[in-house]
């Protein structure tokens, strides 16, 4: 699993079939949480996903990849390598907030 950012949606035109319902967005992964790391940064990997739970442009994710990916509800009987899982409400090492919900980094 890894946290990112949603910069943006993917639309088509045509879809397989079992995905004719999946909203597409992309997903820019980021690091962080190193000894003096103050924040979290991106790392300019960029994927698309299968938004699972209606995440916005802006906001923080939680995205698991690979067969874990078809593990869900809604992603089970697609062809998927990518899913959002969750909603980033905070991320925190020890006493520093390297991010929140509102999509602000660091402080």
């Amino acid at each position: 699993m890894f946290i990112g950012k949603v910069t943006g949606q993917v639309v088509t035109a045509q879809k397989e079939p079992s995905m004719a319902a999946a909203k597409l967005v992309v997903v820019e992964a980021y690091a962080g949480g190193g000894p003096g790391a103050a924040t979290l940064a991106p790392t300019g990997r960029v994927l698309v996903a299968v938004d699972s739970l209606g995440a916005g442009i802006g906001e923080l994710v939680l995205v698991t990849q690979g067969s874990s990916a078809r593990l869900t509800e809604l992603t089970k009987a697609m062809p998927v390598d990518a899913v959002v899982i969750g909603l980033v409400d905070t991320v925190r090492l020890g006493d520093r907030v390297l991010c929140r919900a509102d999509g602000t980094l660091g402080g």
